[in-house]
């Protein structure tokens, strides 16, 4: 059975993101006080504890737009600064690309790939100018790539290398965007925190949702009914 999301699996999907960052807490620490106000970290905890707490609710809801939305309100509401305004949007964007629709890796690609453009647009942001869409544009390009044709296994380790490149990419570039822009090349050599969290949920995701495969109804191939 290929990958299939629904509503139960997000709590195992929130905990291996949470997981994720708090397992390189430090580093993230590190990154966003050489570029940022310091205060990333502290506000996706807070956007990650919120989710965790509201798992069992999220794992009941009737469908994965649902879900969406309302991981799109916590995050806008209890992250703040940029990171909530993003990622809130994404899963809001998220939310209205799924409505009526079965959550299979191909059905996921496509509205994953609009949701980023929907960041990017809520951002002002574009590839090349060191922050998080440098890790989701690659991400989803990945996705929607490989989802089509790809085994679960080929698209989780396609979707992880991009994600891995995108972040990797933020290195070398000039900031364009908020305190790191003042910084000039003095920016150049370190990695965008933003860029770095985003990937490393990305990847905890991935993994979790290869190892944690859904058996709801929806997402079993239907039988051959006899003629």
């Amino acid at each position: 059975m290929g990958i299939c999301v629904t509503p139960t699996l997000l709590p195992e999907l929130i905990r291996a993101a949470s997981q994720a960052i708090e397992a390189h807490a430090e580093e993230v620490s590190a990154l966003d006080r050489a570029l940022g106000d310091g205060d990333h970290l502290v506000n996706l905890r807070r956007g990650l504890n919120a989710l965790l707490a509201q798992s069992a609710e999220l794992a009941q809801a009737p469908d994965l737009s649902t879900a969406f939305q309302k991981i799109g309100m916590t995050l806008m509401t209890t992250v703040g600064g940029a990171s909530g305004s993003l990622y809130g949007t994404l899963f809001i964007a998220l939310a209205k690309a799924v409505q009526g629709t079965p959550l299979k890796l191909d059905t996921f690609a496509q509205a994953f790939s609009q949701a980023v453009e929907a960041v990017k647009q809520r951002g002002k942001t574009q590839v090349g100018e060191k922050t998080l869409v440098d890790t989701l544009q690659p991400t989803a390009e990945a996705l929607l790539a490989a989802a089509p044709s790809a085994s679960p296994a080929e698209v989780v380790e396609k979707v992880k290398a991009a994600a891995v490149a995108g972040m990797e990419s933020t290195r070398d570039l000039l900031a364009t965007k908020g305190r790191a822009s003042y910084l000039g090349e003095r920016a150049r050599g370190i990695v965008d925190a933003g860029a770095r969290t985003a990937q490393l949920m990305i990847c905890a995701i991935a993994d979790a949702l290869l190892n944690t495969p859904s058996v709801a109804p929806e997402c079993k191939p239907e039988r051959p009914t006899n003629a």
